[in-house]
């Protein structure tokens, strides 16, 4: 099999180079410190995670409505950190825009040999086999090692939103047989951990309480596992829910949030229940 070869360069510049260029020197400019952004100018890679995960999730909440100028505006607020990520550690002599274009462009290059290359593959299934292999040999391991379930683990844990780590991890885990024999086990779990829960609010320091608050979400991430359920899709409905019925709440306050008590907040909030409830039913 050949070494797989990139495309040839195109001879002209295009319109998305010409704008990508654009980009990166609007970003310099911003990080200039002769007449540059006060805020740009203060932020490091540590102090600009929040973005980067806020705003691969609002690329995905557009998608999700199928606005294709929301997700052009999205995609490109998130195209912002990545270039922004670059500028910072160019400013150090860390890596530059083109290193991090360059590396995943040859990424993808040695990584589909049967494009670039001539290897012949009629699955997907192939394609991804022939991916984990050039993974493993590009870490210097097999694919065994790179497949072994405790490091898919980590790597879920380590790098998914802790309710999605939490789900894959329980599926994974359950796959190989590491789970209950029935459901009832782990009603019995929760009702466990959830006296755990409540011990160590009661008695246990805080690191302590939030080990406690975890092992109580993992079996609750179990319990809608058994039920086939997606918590993250019923934590984002509730999410919706609230937002809905507090808007609703806000817009017929007549003075200030804070002047309200519980008790009137309370009356507001059965009322918006009702109104949301009524409008889908005639909805539907």
């Amino acid at each position: 099999m050949s070494t797989p070869q990139a495309p040839e360069p195109t001879a002209s510049v295009t319109p998305a180079q010409r704008s990508l260029a654009k980009l990166i020197e609007v970003v310099a400019q911003l990080r200039s410190p002769s007449g540059g952004c006060p805020w740009d100018l203060a932020q490091t890679p540590e102090t600009l995670i929040p973005y980067i995960i806020e705003e691969a999730y609002e690329v995905v909440d557009a998608i999700q409505t199928g606005d294709k100028d929301a997700i052009a505006e999205e995609l490109g607020d998130l195209l912002l950190q990545v270039v922004l990520q670059s500028q910072i550690a160019s400013e150090t002599n860390q890596f530059t825009i083109a290193e991090v274009a360059e590396g995943i462009a040859e990424k993808l290059i040695r990584r589909h040999p049967h494009v670039f290359g001539d290897l012949e593959v009629t699955h997907v299934d192939e394609v991804r086999k022939n991916w984990e292999e050039i993974k493993a040999a590009e870490k210097g391991e097999t694919p065994a090692e790179t497949q072994t379930l405790s490091r898919k683990l980590k790597r879920y844990a380590r790098t998914l939103p802790p309710l999605m780590a939490g789900t894959k991890i329980s599926q994974k885990a359950a796959k190989v047989g590491f789970e209950w024999d029935n459901v009832e086990g782990v009603w019995e779990k929760f009702q466990e951990e959830l006296g755990e829960f409540q011990h160590a609010i009661a008695h246990e320091d805080k690191a302590q309480q939030q080990a406690e608050l975890g092992d109580l979400f993992f079996v609750l991430i179990n319990l809608a596992r058994w039920y086939d359920l997606d918590p993250s899709v019923g934590l984002q409905e509730t999410n919706h829910r609230f937002v809905d019925r507090f808007a609703l709440l806000e817009a017929a306050c007549d003075r200030s949030l804070t002047d309200y008590t519980i008790e009137e907040f309370e009356q507001m909030w059965q009322k918006a229940k009702a109104q949301i409830a009524q409008k889908k039913l005639e909805e539907e």
